[in-house]
């Protein structure tokens, strides 16, 4: 199946989920292409961005665990 381009945006709510989104996205490293993070320490939040390039099952599958993940919001958008 084609790769396809997309970028996840995640924010982490609880300082404790830090670690464990780190540990996702370091398990999917070879699909990004990169990546921002964002301490918003005002409203105690982080906010990152990933920038992908993988195939669809993968995407599904990166978005699925981060979705898991208490105090973890996560959304996909994809390239046409």
């Amino acid at each position: 199946m084609e790769n396809k381009i997309a970028v996840i945006a995640i924010i982490v709510s609880e300082y404790n989920a830090v670690e464990t989104v780190n540990a996702v996205l370091h398990d999917f490293r070879a699909y990004v292409v990169g990546r921002m993070g964002i301490p918003y320490r005002q409203k105690n939040v982080n906010i990152i961005s990933v920038v992908l390039d993988a195939p669809p099952e993968i995407l599904n599958s990166l978005s699925g665990k981060l979705g898991m993940i208490s105090g973890v919001t996560s959304k996909v958008l994809t390239a046409k």
